[in-house]
């Protein structure tokens, strides 16, 4: 089915993230313990260290908007440090003595924090990433871009069906991929458009970003 393009496409919520979330959680918790020394796809992680960055993405978006004034030129300066050589660098790291239960639950309370600063934020507020400064919407929609792409790693590595709804990969497309195709079906797009698939009748991407910026330019 391909996606919806109206002139005043739907907003992407803080219920769009928590249904992300939640999806993703409920479908991790599937995969047998042993599978989780693996890697993730195409990714050089395990799918450990995936769940432990996909759980700092969430963490770090909602950190961006927590102060009174967002910063606007950089990101607020947590450390971020890698437990290895070429594993991600985190400022979250879940305890391994949990077991995958306790690292699940890392990534929901991560993602609950994302879901909570986009619910309270006004809409004005701004705030730096590193593809431009973007709004509480921009980072609830790039935080389920995170968690449905990165699903879609930890399943291929943990032997798990991972197929989001297409509805809300509708919403983030046209949020933060506006000129991706729209006559294609939305799981299948977001994936050609964060270059971990082909797309018939559409070249591969080697590099990729999204857009962040706001909606509206107005504050």
């Amino acid at each position: 089915m391909p996606r919806s393009t109206e002139a005043e496409p739907l907003p992407v919520t803080a219920d769009d993230v928590d249904q992300a979330v939640q999806l993703a959680v409920s479908t991790l918790r599937e995969a047998p313990p042993e599978a989780w020394v693996g890697k993730a796809g195409s990714l050089e992680w395990d799918c450990w260290e995936t769940v432990e960055h996909l759980s700092d993405d969430l963490f770090a978006y909602a950190a961006q908007l927590g102060p009174k004034e967002p910063p606007l030129e950089g990101e607020v300066p947590f450390v971020w440090e890698s437990r290895r050589p070429g594993g991600p660098a985190n400022a979250i790291h879940a305890d391994r003595a949990a077991g995958p239960a306790g690292l699940l639950q890392v990534l929901e309370a991560s993602g609950a924090l994302l879901v909570a600063m986009v619910r309270t934020t006004p809409s004005r507020v701004r705030a730096h990433h590193s593809f431009g400064v973007s709004d509480p919407e921009g980072f609830a929609a790039m935080g389920i871009v995170e968690t449905l792409v990165h699903t879609h790693d930890l399943a291929e590595g943990l032997g798990l069906t991972w197929t989001p709804p297409a509805d809300l990969c509708s919403r983030v497309l046209n949020r933060l991929f506006p000129d991706a195709p729209s006559n294609t079906d939305p799981w299948p797009t977001l994936l050609w458009a964060t270059g971990r698939t082909e797309l018939p009748g559409h070249p591969p991407l080697t590099t990729w970003r999204w857009h962040g910026a706001p909606r509206s330019t107005e504050l």
